[in-house]
């Protein structure tokens, strides 16, 4: 029996969120509802025109639903600021979260590096984009030798980033960060997201760079190498651009990292393509989100399959 779930949020993540689970997810998941606050959008015409509600008012419009009791997981796809209120109107009901946005109100869970520690978590949030494209990074760097600093840059195409997304701006670097550190293994962390306007629009890229201090690059190849088939096989447009590369340093490092001994900076340089369900495939930061969502919705919907009723 299909997992009954409803998607708050009718822009472009919430858009390409249900159409992914009406092409990929058909007989594990069942979208009941998509809903927003506007009832021109895009999103919620699609959703009508695939025979799924549309509800154009809001949280409270789904929890008024007739089938809000059915359903199991909530998406959130709107922005920090609005899930804090999502959060906080739909506690009461045990519905569980799976949090698009940067509000990170939940713990961090990036599929390919922490799924299973979290699958019981009532709000788990999927960090960003370019936590999602970078973060599985550092931490195949980190299980070969300490990060002592990594730092990401996640390029995207102005047209792939909505409303939501320029309002995350300040909590997209805050979350990140915190996330490099706390599920990808950095000492420190910092992150930095570009919107570049470029015609045509570009796909989305992504730099890694991390210091450590041990020059151990066949092992740290390899874990990258084995992260970048992890992250693709539900990622389909994820990939290396070009060999991960290793620069010993030899300048003081001492604002970014208290260790004292030899640093070698390994830099990493990715790409992301999507799978155009909605927009383009230069959209790979919605591609990215999205498919991380699925990921962790498909796992909790296995785990409450085994758990008997």
């Amino acid at each position: 029996m299909s997992v009954k779930v409803a998607i708050i949020g009718s822009g472009n993540i919430g858009t390409d969120l249900l159409i992914k689970i009406k092409r990929l997810a058909t007989g594990e998941l069942e979208t009941v509802a998509l809903v927003g606050i506007d009832s021109a959008s895009d999103g919620l015409a699609r959703a009508k025109r695939l025979g799924i509600e549309a509800i154009a008012t809001g949280v409270q419009g789904l929890i008024d639903h007739p089938r809000f009791e059915e359903i199991d997981i909530v998406f959130d796809a709107t922005s920090a600021k609005a899930h804090e209120h999502n959060e906080t109107v739909l506690r009461p009901y045990g519905k569980r979260l799976i949090d698009l946005t940067p509000a990170a109100l939940g713990p961090y869970v990036v599929p390919s590096v922490n799924l299973d520690t979290h699958l019981d978590a009532p709000n788990i949030n999927m960090v960003t984009c370019g936590g999602q494209a970078t973060i599985p990074i550092v931490a195949a760097v980190s299980r070969v030798t300490p990060v002592h600093w990594a730092e990401i840059v996640a390029s995207i195409a102005s047209k792939s980033a909505g409303p939501g997304t320029r309002a995350n701006i300040d909590e997209f670097t805050e979350t990140t960060a915190a996330a490099i550190e706390q599920v990808g293994g950095a000492a420190r962390g910092k992150a930095i997201i570009i919107l570049n306007p470029a015609e045509p629009p570009m796909i989305m890229r992504d730099t890694v760079l991390a210091l450590v201090g041990e020059d151990r690059r066949d092992e740290i190849v390899a874990s990258v190498e084995a992260m970048v088939a992890t992250v693709a096989a539900y990622v389909p447009g994820y990939r290396l651009k070009q060999q991960v590369q290793f620069t010993e340093v030899t300048e003081p490092m001492t604002t970014l990292t208290d260790h004292t001994g030899p640093l070698w900076k390994v830099a990493v340089f990715l790409e992301v393509k999507g799978a155009a369900h909605y927009l383009p495939d230069y959209a790979g930061n919605l591609d990215i989100m999205t498919s991380a969502a699925l990921q962790a919705a498909r796992a909790i919907a296995t785990r409450k399959a085994q758990v008997p009723a």
